[in-house]
């Protein structure tokens, strides 16, 4: 998301440096949505893949469609929606896969749930879709429990990209993790970090309170702060995927590492105390 017109706006060059590294480390898996970068970032992705054929055996792709943004780069949308009709999520992949230049892409989300969503016409696109070889998986992002189960007993979905984070705690709460336990299914999570506030002089109780103690378990363990907050969610035991939105490649090496650290529990609920304000009850 953070790679094109919405952050860095890579060059084409600093791009293929980026995905080169990234791949040196094995992580091969790249997040897409079609809104990204106001209906751009996916092309630009899908030139470097043109320019660098043999990248498309080394990468697994994933993009999400459901969201309408008003945009220039989409002239008819007159008002933001969310759109889960066949039509819209058949016309959204092929464009998905026309602009990354791929012939499937490996795991389709919707982005967020449609309030007038059908889903035997969900279900009824993604079997097309899947039988075309269009998609290889199916999954959600941002669907509550109820939502996801609804959807999930008319078409297997892989996963829920949810936001995650010890500034967003919804997740361990509100049965959305217990399903994913109850399925077998890896979530992954947006937003790890808080959006960049648990790394500012954010003047809020709440975030200092989660610096202080993410500091003091640090130190204990000898590594850096935003490795004890990843650390956070590996702990789960729906093993959750932290999206790591950064276009830093020593960010990424320590998010990797992070994933080595074992917290204790008592860590973990000291993390999540901080968080909440309170104790557990």
């Amino acid at each position: 998301m953070r790679l094109g017109e919405w952050g860095t706006k890579m060059t084409i060059q600093e791009l293929e440096y980026f995905v080169d590294e990234c791949i040196a480390l094995g992580l091969v898996d790249f997040d897409h949505a079609d809104i990204y970068g106001d209906y751009t970032t996916e092309a630009d992705f899908g030139r470097l893949l043109r320019q660098r054929p043999d990248l498309r055996q080394k990468v697994r792709l994933t993009t999400k469609c459901g969201i309408r943004l008003v945009t220039p780069e989409r002239p008819a949308h007159t008002i933001k929606s969310y759109d889960s009709t066949k039509k819209h999520i058949l016309s959204s992949v092929d464009a998905s896969l026309q602009n990354l230049g791929i012939e499937q892409i490996e795991l389709f989300l919707l982005h967020r749930p449609d309030y007038l969503m059908n889903p035997q016409e969900i279900a009824q696109a993604v079997e097309k879709l899947k039988i075309a070889g269009k998609i290889k998986h199916f999954g959600v992002s941002n669907f509550s429990a109820s939502q996801f189960e609804l959807l999930h007993a008319f078409t297997p979905l892989a996963t829920n990209q949810i936001e995650i984070s010890l500034t967003h705690l919804e997740a361990f709460q509100n049965g959305t993790l217990d399903q994913c336990l109850l399925h077998g299914i890896a979530p992954t999570a947006w937003s790890p970090f808080g959006g960049g506030k648990l790394f500012s002089n954010n003047s809020s109780p709440r975030i200092k309170r989660i610096q202080q103690v993410a500091q003091k378990i640090a130190k204990r363990y000898e590594v850096q702060v935003e490795q004890i907050l990843l650390a956070f969610l590996y702990k789960h035991p729906s093993q959750i995927i932290p999206i790591i939105g950064s276009s830093k490649i020593n960010r990424l090496k320590l998010a990797l590492q992070a994933s080595k650290i074992v917290l204790k529990h008592e860590e973990w609920y000291e993390l999540f105390e901080a968080s909440s304000g309170k104790e557990v009850p």
